[in-house]
């Protein structure tokens, strides 16, 4: 077997849940190493912020971020994971002090902020911790 294109697509956590929870579900009772990594895939998405979130989210999220010019591999390492500091940001994107001011990371930051319900739980929880 060859393959022809090993890049063709990427999956977010998102989507690689859901398709698990779907195999899980599914009639077809898998044994074995199947059924383990499936479990304990699973068991760790659901603790992701992946967990929190939905295709609308996910969608406008995407589009939101058109403008910034980012690459598929950093779109979808800012959805895996969402970047809530400046510092997150320069760590996910490519040389991002040459590609984006310092107001853009901001803007990528609300972006996020608005788009990720995981991050907003995050911010809320932190805010009680410190009152």
């Amino acid at each position: 077997m060859e393959i022809v294109n090993a890049n063709c697509a990427t999956l977010s956590n998102y989507e690689v849940l859901k398709h698990l929870q779907k195999v899980k579900e599914s009639k077809m009772k898998h044994k074995g190493q199947l059924a383990t990594i499936t479990y304990e895939t699973i068991r760790y998405l659901e603790n992701a912020p992946c967990n929190d979130q939905s295709p609308q989210n996910i969608t406008e999220c995407l589009k939101a971020l058109a403008p910034y010019n980012l690459n598929k591999t950093e779109k979808l390492m800012i959805i895996n994971t969402p970047p809530t500091t400046a510092l997150e940001i320069q760590l996910m994107i490519e040389e991002s002090e040459e590609r984006l001011t310092e107001e853009q990371v901001e803007q990528i930051l609300d972006i996020i902020t608005r788009y990720s319900p995981h991050v907003i739980k995050d911010k809320v929880e932190e805010n009680e911790e410190i009152e």
